[in-house]
């Protein structure tokens, strides 16, 4: 029943967006970076819904093969660029991540905690990063990152470090880390890059 709902929860995610997007709410990269946000809540969905994380490995690596598949024969429009010359494989990283770090859990047992943070930061500020910086004009950093997509990480990963951590200064080092991993790694290849090296820190600290 867990997976049922796991599945029901990511394939709702992206319904909804592919309508949004059919009905004209949504442009086709506001499409994706719905999907982007929406799924990355499925990590709370694992946490409540699983009693063996193992099981919850199933729905993170069924995705892989998914999105590469989507990726190659474009299945789901709703989730892949339109442009292919700014195409990647940002869909498959992300599955990727989110089999890793529930892996990770699996092995260390009560660390499961830190995961929701890397895995809502690249949801989130990822995917908010993006909009804002398609959305106003700013100037252009590296890997086509933008001032204000970049200030928009920062503040995302903050927020979300606020709710989910108790000290400020671990919250400080998280936020300035994940602007910095999302800055300097190329288009698609942060969806791999910000959780897994968020979940690193989090257990460090």
């Amino acid at each position: 029943m867990a997976l049922l709902y796991s599945y029901g929860f990511v394939f709702a995610v992206i319904g909804v967006s592919a309508l949004l997007g059919k009905v004209g709410l949504l442009s086709d990269e506001g499409s994706r970076k719905f999907i982007h946000i929406g799924v990355g809540n499925w990590i709370i969905l694992a946490y409540m819904l699983f009693d063996n994380l193992l099981i919850a490995l199933i729905g993170p690596a069924s995705f892989i093969v998914l999105n590469y598949l989507s990726y190659r024969y474009h299945w789901i429009a709703a989730m892949e660029r339109q442009d292919d010359t700014r195409n990647s494989l940002g869909t498959v990283y992300y599955a990727i991540s989110l089999f890793v770090v529930v892996f990770l859990d699996y092995l260390i047992e009560g660390a499961w905690a830190y995961s929701l943070l890397p895995i809502l930061v690249m949801a989130y500020g990822d995917g908010l990063s993006a909009i804002v910086g398609l959305k106003f004009s700013s100037k252009q950093l590296i890997n086509h990152k933008s001032v204000y997509g970049t200030m928009t990480m920062f503040v995302v990963t903050l927020i979300i470090g606020f709710i989910l951590l108790s000290t400020v200064w671990m919250v400080v080092i998280v936020a300035v880390v994940a602007t910095l991993v999302e800055l300097f790694s190329p288009r698609g290849y942060d969806n791999l890059s910000v959780p897994l090296v968020l979940y690193i820190v989090m257990l460090l600290l």
